[in-house]
């Protein structure tokens, strides 16, 4: 063999690449005979709020679903949802009610696996796991801005779906850690790419969107362009949908950087793009994602999970 055949040789094998292997799913919602539930209409729901996109995807409010019915149905599908959740400095002092809340509300009787990421592993407070619930501690360097720890989140999240995930879990969720669970967040979340709608601008037109209007960034949406706004404090689904999400938002991000520019919400702003044009298979109705210092609302039935009150200078290592 000549050098030239040789080479050609080397060069072809450099360049493949081994998939993950992605744990399986079953993907059929299979009930049982016998089993007894209330009879779904078609002409009995919510007539307050909108059900369905445009593009036929869920959202999902109370009074939109059967719990009973929907639970054991997933029950039978045997599935691990991976939860990540960062408390960095001041952070961690909101860890004891977001976990003791989780375990109150939180995928009750389904397999979770929490990975907490932090830069204080000593501040972690013990939580009782409930049954088939662990909490896995990974330290994380500190960083002096609270905007480079919020877009460092999508590289983070990227290498441990890449890495660890595929055959350990079905799905995952990205949450916020000062945040409290109110009420029930389970399998009816579950989807192919899951977007939460910002509570404060579920009610509110599009030109109102405090989108990335910079056409300089990637992030990048026109006053014309835009279905809902989405917060960058939950998100979710299954786990090659949320390593793409992830990959292409830190990507767009690292541009962003190179040339001197920075989203204005940051990640949630490459966030709210990447759902422009990857359409979310689910929304979760804002209450999944509400905020203690919102007013009330007449279309929310139940708070799920909120945004506890904080004060953000307090909090926040940097203005």
């Amino acid at each position: 063999m000549n050098n030239n055949q040789s080479s050609c040789k080397q060069k072809i094998i450099e360049r493949v690449h081994i998939k993950p292997k992605w744990k399986l799913k079953n993907y059929g919602l299979r009930s049982s005979p016998g089993f007894v539930y209330q009879q779904p209409s078609v002409l009995i729901g919510r007539t307050d709020v909108a059900s369905v996109t445009s593009w036929l995807a869920p959202i999902v409010w109370e009074g939109t679903f059967d719990a009973t019915l929907i639970d054991f149905i997933y029950k039978k599908q045997n599935l691990t949802i991976a939860t990540t959740v960062f408390a960095l400095g001041k952070y961690t002092r909101f860890l004891k009610d977001f976990l003791e809340s989780a375990e109150q509300h939180y995928f009750v009787g389904f397999r979770v696996h929490y990975y907490l990421f932090t830069d204080q592993p000593e501040a972690v407070p013990e939580v009782k796991m409930g049954e088939n619930h662990i909490l896995t501690i990974r330290k994380v360097p500190s960083l002096n801005r609270w905007q480079d720890i919020s877009m460092g989140r999508m590289d983070i999240l990227e290498k441990l779906i890449e890495n660890e995930l595929a055959g350990e879990a079905d799905y995952i969720f990205c949450l916020d850690v000062d945040t409290k669970f109110y009420g029930r967040w389970s399998v009816e979340s579950l989807g192919r790419l899951v977007g939460v709608i910002h509570p404060w601008f579920f009610e509110a037109p599009r030109h109102l969107f405090t989108y990335e209007r910079r056409p300089e960034s990637l992030a990048y949406i026109s006053e014309g362009e835009g279905d809902y706004y989405f917060t960058g404090a939950a998100f979710g689904g299954s786990l090659e949908d949320v390593l793409h999400l992830t990959k292409t938002c830190r990507e767009q991000m690292n541009i962003d950087a190179a040339n001197s520019i920075e989203a204005v919400w940051h990640e949630e702003s490459h966030l709210n793009k990447y759902f422009l044009y990857n359409k979310p298979s689910k929304l979760l109705s804002p209450e999944y994602l509400w905020r203690n210092i919102n007013a009330g609302a007449s279309q929310i039935k139940t708070i799920r999970f909120s945004h506890v009150a904080k004060n953000n200078a307090d909090v926040r290592p940097n203005p």
